[in-house]
């Protein structure tokens, strides 16, 4: 075979294999957004580019490696081993990067306090499900709860609240302390700061900033808004109710 009708043969199998490649992308593409990273929280919580880097990695091995190997003058037996071994090799490692993208998935929005907190599946303290509320003692697998956090009901709550924080476990990471948000409306709306301070901070991008929240319908007269820790700068507007209206990437903390 000549090295011109070789290499053609390799560019077309690498290039089936790269859509088949990229069907398996989309279809774990409409897992990871629609499912366990929905909406804002695709930024919130790096959903992006975790798959990103998840997918594109698995996009190009497998293509690649089958260029390297495929050869039309090879056996039929030898090439079918090779491509069965390379697409094991490939499912492997989008199995496993899925499986880090699903544990580092956000599991809830949670009010603490004076912010709110994105708290992710690996984050959680785990051990304290069994004494959670009922409604939260698997956590969910079709995008983030919204909760707020109730206050520590006896001394021996308070002591082990400041022995977790210095350990790095927050409120909002403890099952033991997850409420509905509706419980914590009325926290959240008296910690809260107008909307108008918000855009006073962030003058230069004042036009911009208002259009995004005409778009998720915030009030600026009335609305407000509380820093968030996620990834990355976020705050998240409220409406004078304290509903949670949408998030902008800014930094709340001033």
């Amino acid at each position: 075979m000549s090295p011109r009708l070789d290499m053609f043969c390799r560019a077309r199998a690498a290039s089936i294999h790269l859509l088949i490649s990229l069907i398996f992308a989309g279809a774990s593409a409409v897992l990871v957004f629609l499912v366990w990273y929905p909406g804002p929280f695709r930024d919130l919580a790096g959903g992006r580019e975790l798959f990103a880097l998840v997918t594109v990695v698995d996009v190009v091995l497998g293509p690649l490696l089958t260029f390297a190997v495929f050869s039309a003058s090879k056996p039929l037996k030898s090439l079918r081993l090779d491509l069965v071994i390379i697409g094991a090799i490939q499912l492997v490692a989008l199995a496993y990067g899925l499986r880090t993208v699903y544990i580092a998935r956000p599991i809830a929005m949670v009010f603490e306090v004076d912010r709110f907190r994105l708290v992710s599946a690996n984050s959680v303290a785990t051990d304290e499900l069994p004494e959670a509320s009922t409604a939260y003692r698997t956590l969910p697998l079709w995008g983030p709860w919204l909760l707020g956090t109730r206050a520590a009901q006896s001394s021996a709550e308070r002591l082990s609240s400041v022995w977790k924080a210095l350990d790095g476990v927050d409120i909002g990471n403890r099952p033991l302390f997850w409420q509905p948000y509706g419980e914590s409306r009325v926290a959240a709306l008296a910690r809260a700061r107008p909307l108008s301070v918000l855009l006073a901070h962030y003058p230069q991008r004042a036009g911009e900033l208002r259009e995004r929240l005409r778009a998720m319908g915030a009030d600026e007269a009335t609305g407000r808004f509380l820093p968030v820790v996620a990834r990355g700068d976020w705050v998240a507007v409220l409406d004078n109710s304290g509903g949670v209206l949408g998030y902008l990437p800014l930094d709340g903390f001033f």
